[in-house]
């Protein structure tokens, strides 16, 4: 389970590895291009039920942890997935990668 530290928030918020490695490059992107926006995810089963957002701003400390040291490989149409969201007026949605099925 990764964990994403942002800010001087004491309690990370924590993220399964693939997913955040995903968020890693679309909020990198972001970020790069000194944009700021939303990222919100729907708590996972064990915490209250509910969602959260952060407002995610170059400013701001961040820093991504992995409990795996090996990067996974990344699937582009996840990364789309995630990057049009980014680019819509409500933000990052932290939403399921969509495994292709062959058949």
């Amino acid at each position: 389970m990764g964990q994403l530290h942002y800010g001087d928030e004491a309690k990370p918020i924590f993220i399964e590895d693939r997913a955040l490695a995903h968020l890693k490059v679309v909020i990198a992107t972001k970020l790069r291009r000194n944009e700021s926006f939303t990222l919100s995810w729907r708590h996972p089963e064990g915490e209250p039920a509910g969602r959260s957002t952060l407002w995610l701003h170059p400013s701001i400390p961040l820093r991504f942890v992995f409990e795996d040291p090996e990067p996974p490989e990344l699937s582009p149409a996840w990364v789309a997935d995630l990057a049009n969201s980014a680019n819509s007026t409500g933000g990052i949605m932290l939403v399921e990668e969509h495994l292709e099925t062959v058949g």
